[in-house]
């Protein structure tokens, strides 16, 4: 085991000399860093949490009938959409006798974002995956119900129909 640890202590180190070198802004920006917490376990690389922004694949939470769909833009900002941001997205994948069918534009409110989000209190929340409820141009719900637990700054950013939806506030 120990000869094992030492191969791939090896193989990160020569990983982050590569990083260090001439390639810096090609693989730094998307990795974290390398996190070990005892001498004998592998190097992990963990993934840098982004923005939402375009080509990113987002679950639906609700029941209109998509699962999956690209975020095509981001209504807020050059930079991306966070928690509560408005987005124009393609449906990808969707349920056969559904409100939305697979290619349809559609727009969305992201409900859950894996890049974390300060609060007012002094703490942050952060999610394990991006999700996004579907509403209509008017900013209503096209599902009549939305799963998982949903972030309270939906009620800062006049979404508050979507919270009397949602099972869970966090």
């Amino acid at each position: 085991m120990n000869a094992l640890a030492s191969k791939w202590s090896s193989v990160g180190r020569s990983l982050l000399g590569i990083l260090g070198s001439s390639t810096t802004g090609l693989l730094k920006s998307s990795y974290e860093g390398i996190m070990r917490p005892n001498s004998s376990s592998l190097f992990i690389l963990q993934q840098q949490r982004t923005f939402i922004q375009m080509r990113t694949r987002l679950k639906v939470v609700d029941n209109s009938g998509a699962k999956q769909v690209m975020c095509i833009q981001s209504l807020k900002g050059k930079r991306g959409a966070r928690l509560g941001d408005t987005i124009i997205a393609s449906v990808k994948q969707a349920q056969p006798r559904g409100k939305v069918k697979k290619g349809e534009v559609v727009y969305g409110v992201v409900v859950r974002a894996a890049m974390q989000k300060g609060r007012c209190d002094g703490s942050e929340i952060r999610f394990d995956d991006n999700a996004v409820v579907l509403v209509n141009k008017q900013g209503e719900p096209i599902g009549t119900r939305v799963f998982g637990p949903v972030p309270h700054e939906l009620r800062k950013k006049k979404h508050v129909k979507i919270l009397t939806l949602a099972e869970h506030i966090a």
